[in-house]
């Protein structure tokens, strides 16, 4: 046993050691981790934490209805059921049918309205505008009067005849060194049977080229 009173004396009489100083733990003195009241925080659930999962959730982040699979597609895949567009497409509704059964169509037109189209497509060729009008006449109002009709099928007839008769006046000339052109004179009476027809079909009376291939029936 040492004598220096500095130096610190192992207990005698076989005692024990005294307490550690209150709140050390173990060798590091740390007091140990206590949730406020006293007692320690619970630890980690049974199998860790592990990694969150991966991917989306069961069902995809879509909006509500549109549920599995995918991501916001509706059941059953995509395009939905029946195609897309929707049949019919999202035009305009096709036109309803006519009250008395079929679809409408244009109005006929009256007996002054005839009279004063059929007019201008007798006239009018004198200008040289030649078939063109009597053509597009028939053409625009097929089957919205009969007199329009048939006066504007005379008089493209005639315009055709004309036409040909041309080429043909043409062709001779060029071959008799210009003397065949003289038959061109004979056309003056094609001009007088264009002014007598526009007269006629104005008094609404049905008008009859005497020279005349009538092509279209």
């Amino acid at each position: 046993m040492s004598t220096n009173p500095s130096e610190e004396q192992p207990p005698t009489g076989g005692g024990t050691p005294p307490p550690p100083p209150s709140g050390a733990t173990g060798a590091t003195g740390a007091p140990p981790p206590h949730d406020g009241h006293g007692a320690p925080p619970p630890g980690p659930p049974p199998g860790g934490y592990g990694a969150p999962p991966e991917g989306p959730p069961p069902g995809g982040y879509g909006q509500p209805g549109y549920g599995q699979p995918g991501y916001g597609q509706p059941s059953g895949g995509y395009p939905p059921p029946g195609g897309y567009p929707p049949p019919g497409g999202y035009g305009p509704p096709p036109a309803a049918p006519y009250a008395g059964g079929g679809y409408a169509t244009q109005p006929p037109l009256s007996d002054a309205d005839q009279r004063m189209w059929a007019t201008i497509g007798h006239i009018l060729p004198i200008v040289g505008l030649s078939f063109l009008v009597p053509l597009i006449i028939w053409l625009v109002f097929k089957g919205r009067g009969p007199f329009l009709e048939d006066q504007a099928k005379e008089a493209l007839n005639f315009q055709i005849t004309v036409v040909i008769v041309s080429i043909g006046i043409s062709i001779v000339g060029a071959l008799t060194l210009g003397l065949g052109f003289i038959l061109y004179l004979g056309l003056i009476l094609a001009l007088v049977w264009m002014i007598m027809a526009a007269m006629a079909t104005n008094r609404g009376e049905l008008y009859r080229y005497p020279v005349n291939i009538r092509i279209i029936k």
